[in-house]
């Protein structure tokens, strides 16, 4: 029986850790934090289960809907999904709906808008691997304007001309106003993979699919060491073999799986090279700051969340999760609100003690309206550091060199959004952390730099229902 050390106890590392352990391998977790799920996990807060945030999950991939469905069983409930855009106070639907966006707009801005795209189908920008310069060319300048550029430099912390094109060709790769507009009226959202009208969500909010997961792991005799670090990655001779955790404890193991920020994962690995050091240190991550606020009253608003581009506000996204699934709020006549702000580690606001980032919080939420007079009873705020991979323009220049350098060592494997540096949703989590799994068993040969948000299974594509899979066709 081999051993595996598994770092990290979110989408990827546990989905790896229940393959491995359903095919007999002794199988050891490391969490810094005190539960799993990671940036899916669910908390219970004011007798309430609430995620880390707006966490839908979705694929049109049959291998990962059927794993999922393997894990959640009957216990989850499809969602109509409701997501708009907050701008100067009024609602913009997401995606785009012509006649709301013409309406909100108005008839100058609208015609603004117009003769903006126009110029593009006649005089396109150059394309200069640059975000902004993507986006306008595809858009036109005011629609980036409007609909982009403030919520993406909220988000990524610099300006979109610093904004590798790469975050619009994995996100909004197939999406033109064009297809918006042609959607919009048809009414199908689904031609684009991040918008569709419907998701399936546990009863016991996204975490209860992890929990389930490490539940299974310790059954089959794996170990899950919570609040627990790991220091390094022990590598001799081009081999990973072990790891030292911060006590000093050291665990020798046949194969590592790292799902920490892949510069950590680099940074403490002994002798690496200065050219690699210097790529590393050009590979950045964004923190998120969730303040959930409890506020006296219902019916704030309809949406799962709200993406706020009011440049003059600092919170970029509104989850309202009295609109997942109300029944998990019992009798209860409140409402939990969690406001995001995105930041990095060396920024004034990510060491603001708790209570000034709730007064930061309660102050945007009263400037927007949602809550109207109801008033913010308690707050709470949970940090996500290194969430977000950040790609900065030409950022690829530094990830290959240390992707290169650690596909060198033998019997190490980094995955998922923070081992990887890629911006994973769930799924793509549990594809790369399935993978692993199969290529240390040896069943399935992949290079796991390669999965992206764009993986497709050679399998037909399926959907998740009411009554469990189907074929998309």
């Amino acid at each position: 029986m081999k051993k595996i050390a598994i770092i990290g106890a979110g989408p990827a590392g546990l989905t790896a850790a229940y393959e491995l352990s359903k095919r007999n391998y002794q199988v050891d977790i490391f969490e810094t934090q005190d539960g799993v799920g990671g940036m899916s996990r669910t908390i219970t807060l004011w007798d309430c289960l609430v995620d880390i945030g707006p966490h839908r999950f979705f694929s049109s991939n049959r291998q990962i809907n059927k794993l999922w469905l393997e894990i959640a069983g009957d216990d989850y409930r499809m969602i109509n999904r409701q997501t708009r855009i907050f701008y100067k106070n009024r609602f913009f639907q997401y995606p785009l709906k012509p006649f709301n966006a013409f309406k909100n707009l108005g008839p100058y801005e609208t015609l603004r808008c117009i003769i903006s795209y126009g110029q593009q189908k006649i005089s396109p920008v150059a394309l200069n691997g640059d975000f902004e310069s993507w986006v306008t060319r595809r858009f036109g300048k005011r629609l980036f304007f409007i609909f982009f550029k403030n919520y993406s430099e909220k988000l990524w912390g610099i300006k979109c001309t610093e904004l590798d094109a790469d975050f619009a060709n994995q996100r909004i790769k197939k999406l033109s106003l064009y297809e918006a507009i042609k959607n919009g009226f048809s009414g199908d959202s689904a031609q684009h993979k991040t918008l569709v009208d419907q998701f399936a969500y546990p009863s016991g909010g996204t975490g209860m699919i992890y929990e389930r997961m490490a539940d299974h792991v310790r059954k089959r005799d794996g170990q899950i060491f919570l609040k627990t670090k790991v220091k390094r990655v022990i590598v001799k001779d081009g081999i990973a073999g072990g790891v030292e955790l911060e006590d000093g404890t050291v665990k020798n193991y046949d194969a590592i799986i790292s799902t920490m920020p892949l510069t950590n994962l680099a940074n403490t690995i002994d002798k690496v090279p200065s050219a690699i050091k210097e790529s590393l240190a050009k590979l950045k991550f964004r923190n998120t700051i969730v303040v959930y606020l409890l506020v006296d009253g219902e019916g704030l608003f309809t949406d799962q969340w709200l993406y706020v581009h009011s440049p003059e506000l600092l919170v970029g996204r509104i989850t309202n999760f009295r609109n997942w699934l109300p029944d998990l709020y019992g009798d209860s006549k409140k409402t939990i609100l969690a406001l995001e702000l995105w930041c990095n580690s060396d920024d004034e606001i990510w060491n603001y003690p708790d209570e000034k980032l709730i007064e930061i919080a309660t102050s945007d939420l009263k400037k927007t309206g949602l809550a109207g007079p109801k008033a913010v009873n308690e707050g709470f705020v949970y940090r996500v550091p290194r969430c977000y991979p950040v790609y900065s323009k030409g950022y690829m220049e530094a990830l290959l060199p240390v992707q290169e350098y650690l596909s060198g060592i033998e019997n190490l494997y980094p995955i998922g959004r923070y081992g990887s540096f890629k911006y994973n949703n769930q799924d793509h989590s549990i594809l790369m952390g399935m993978l692993a799994a199969r290529k240390i068993d040896g069943e399935q040969d992949i290079d796991l730099w390669e999965i992206n948000t764009d993986y497709e299974s050679y399998q037909e594509s399926t959907i998740i229902t009411e009554t469990g899979l189907k074929n998309n066709h």
